[in-house]
């Protein structure tokens, strides 16, 4: 396993980062349990969650999981979220995010977070009033770090502004979707986060299994599976599973890795590491 530095912080990350979504769903936990111990025997140290996954399942299993060698984990974890049936209960909102980091805390059984990280925008919340929570969350050491997820380009730009401008914590890293047939992200959030200094965390490097030729052009993905199970408006399911293209792409490059005997979802993660500020592929 190799190590890189995340962003422009000094905390050191594995390239390949452990994604816990499917922990206590597709995952029960014995297999989540297996899945993250043979993960940590090769080296990785870097596993990521969020609080919406499975209804706080997934943190569950995870802090029980990673409970004996805690301090050597790099844990990251998310919040936007919907967690309960109240207004105040998704979003970005100093309320929210304040409740929401108790109750990961309290899910993960450990007293602080490595990588705290920002789900997705928020058209309702002012982005100073995030930044301000999160600010005082690292300052009470319940967070060591914070990052985003799934943030364009102008909203990267004006939250690294705002956080320098008025001297809250900076964010070090994004999230985005990144694949061979996902790739959006190079007109303006690749350069907006390298300009930045964020490290890059791509998700869905696969594109939900159809780059490593799991699902195949004209076959409906398993009825048990990730992919044919999500929401109609996640993009890697709907427009990504769907398009025709993903099949093709992964056909067309089939031959570059032959000489060489890389499998072709081994080249693809290889490939997203490659470019500048590409910091870990989550797996």
């Amino acid at each position: 396993m190799q190590y890189r530095q995340l962003g422009s912080s000094g905390l050191v990350v594995s390239e390949l980062c452990l994604g816990c979504m499917t922990f206590g769903r597709e995952a029960d936990e014995s297999t989540s349990r297996q899945m993250i111990g043979r993960f940590l025997e090769a080296g990785g140290n870097f596993i990521d969650t969020a609080d919406v996954y499975n209804e706080g399942l997934s943190e569950e299993i995870t802090g029980r999981a990673i409970r004996d060698c805690r301090d050597d984990v790099v844990l990251a974890t998310k919040v936007r979220g919907e967690m309960g049936p109240g207004v105040n209960d998704v979003g970005i909102s100093r309320k929210h995010i304040l409740q929401g980091c108790e109750a990961s805390l309290k899910r993960l059984g450990s007293e602080y977070i490595d990588l705290y990280q920002v789900h997705n925008w928020d058209q309702i919340t002012p982005i100073e009033e995030t930044l301000s929570a999160l600010t005082d969350l690292v300052r009470q050491g319940k967070v060591r770090y914070i990052g985003l997820s799934n943030f364009t380009g102008w909203q990267i730009a004006k939250t690294v502004c705002l956080s320098e401008w008025k001297r809250f914590e900076r964010p070090i890293s994004v999230q985005p979707q990144y694949s061979l047939v996902e790739r959006d992200i190079e007109y303006e959030v690749l350069p907006a986060s390298a300009d930045a200094g964020l490290g890059l965390l791509p998700w869905s490097p696969l594109g939900g299994g159809f780059i490593s030729g799991k699902f195949r052009r004209g076959e409906n993905p398993p009825e048990n599976s990730r992919i044919a199970g999500a929401e109609e408006s996640w993009e890697e399911a709907h427009r990504l599973g769907a398009h025709a293209g993903a099949d093709g792409a992964a056909q067309q490059r089939e031959p570059v890795g032959r000489p060489i005997s890389l499998s072709l979802h081994r080249r693809w993660r290889a490939a997203v590491l490659i470019h500048r500020g590409h910091t870990s592929c989550l797996s």
